[in-house]
C-alpha cells in the first residue's frame, strides 16, 4: 500500500450545509491564476492514488487556489463554464501528454 502522506483531503460544507470530502488530485496555473483539480469522496471510498482507487478514473472539478496569507489558502469555485472547459482541457492534454511518456 502506498505512503498515503502527501494526500490533500479536505472537508467542504455545500450550499444545503452538508460536509463534503474532496481530495486535491493536481495544482496548475493558468492565465496567471492557480487551480486545483479536486473530486468528490463518496463517504468511505478510498482517496485517489496513482497507483488507482476506484475502477474508473475520479470525476473532476476545478477550484481557484487564492492566498489568504502566506501560509494560508482559500479554494474559489470555478463557475464560468467556459473556463472550467478549457481547465477541463489543459489538464486532459497534459495527462495524456504523461500517457505517452
Amino acid at each position: 500500500m502506498e505512503n498515503n502522506d502527501d494526500l490533500e483531503l479536505y472537508v467542504f460544507t455545500d450550499e444545503d450545509g452538508n460536509d463534503v470530502n474532496v481530495q486535491v488530485l493536481d495544482y496548475f496555473y493558468y492565465n496567471g491564476d492557480e487551480y486545483a483539480v479536486m473530486t468528490e469522496l463518496a463517504e468511505g471510498q478510498e482517496p485517489w492514488t496513482e497507483a488507482g482507487g476506484d475502477e474508473e478514473a475520479p470525476e473532476i472539478f476545478f477550484m481557484k487556489v487564492v492566498p489568504v496569507d502566506d501560509e494560508n489558502v482559500e479554494f474559489e469555485p470555478v463557475e464560468d463554464d467556459e473556463l472550467s472547459d478549457k481547465l477541463f482541457e489543459i489538464v486532459n492534454a497534459s495527462f495524456e501528454d504523461e500517457e505517452d511518456e
